[in-house]
Parts: C-alpha cells; structure tokens; sequence
C-alpha cells in the first residue's frame, strides 16, 4: 500500500490504519517509521518533487520481498511543502513475526534514502531551493544511462 499526500502526513492515521490492517491479518508486528523534518540551517520546511511510476514500481518490487516472508509494506509520502517538525515520510512492514519486520525495515528506509525518485527542496525566505548537496544520483537514471 503506496498512499501519497499534498503537504505534511497525518501519521496519527496512517498509523491507526495500518495497525487494523494488522490486526485483521493477525500478524504480531507492525513496525512503523516515520521521517520528520527537522529545523536546521535556516530552513522553514522541505518541499517534495517524486515521479510515481519509478516510485510505484520501487515500492512493488518492496513488496515482494515482504510478500516472500509473509509480510506487507505500507508507505505514505508528502508531495510539496511540508513544515518543520511534521512528517513526510511513513512506512510501516505488517509482518506474522517481529524478526522480519526488524530486519526488513532498516533495509526499505536505506534503500528508499538511496533510490526512491524523490527530489527535497529546502524551503528558505520564501524560496523552494534544490537541497542538491543531500541528493542521491539514481541508478539507472541520466540522458545516457
């Protein structure tokens, strides 16, 4: 479950749903991490860019590694602004047994860090600055690749 929003995430929700999606699967772990903007080096908040095709087939292939150990990934992020101290990332992995869970999540947050086709901009004095010095080149990506 790939669930993306306009500004800062509502993880109180997120949470509460992904738990009773949990809970009717009668799994014993849901695992959820959740990324906040921090206050840092002047800026007011990070804005978000993201190209849904790469993203979605990013995710499924995710999916399917939880899907191979019996368990779910679930995934929500920001589109535009979204002020400091909020959220605009969420993931959780729903998952039989607390092992998978804790080994899984670890790896999706790197990897999402990584590969996931999302652009952060610094939001300061009013401006949307690319935050190219925190950006990932990725792989597969380019005029030549």
């Amino acid at each position: 479950m790939l669930e993306l929003f306009s500004g800062s995430l509502d993880t109180k929700a997120l949470y509460d749903r992904w738990h009773i999606i949990a809970s009717k699967r009668n799994f014993g772990a849901c695992l959820m991490f959740t990324g906040v903007v921090r206050d840092e080096e002047g800026i007011s908040g990070l804005s978000f860019d993201l190209y849904e095709p790469i993203l979605r087939a990013w995710f499924e292939r995710w999916q399917e590694k939880a899907k191979a150990q019996g368990a779910l990934f679930c995934m929500a992020h920001s589109i535009g602004d979204v002020p400091n101290h909020e959220s605009s990332f969420a993931a959780a992995i729903l998952s039989p047994k607390r092992r998978v869970a804790l080994e899984m999540i670890e790896q999706f947050v790197e990897d999402f860090k990584a590969n996931a086709p999302i652009w952060k901009y610094d939001l300061k004095e009013g401006e949307r600055i690319y935050a190219r010095a925190r950006s990932h080149k990725i792989e597969g990506s380019g005029l030549l690749a």
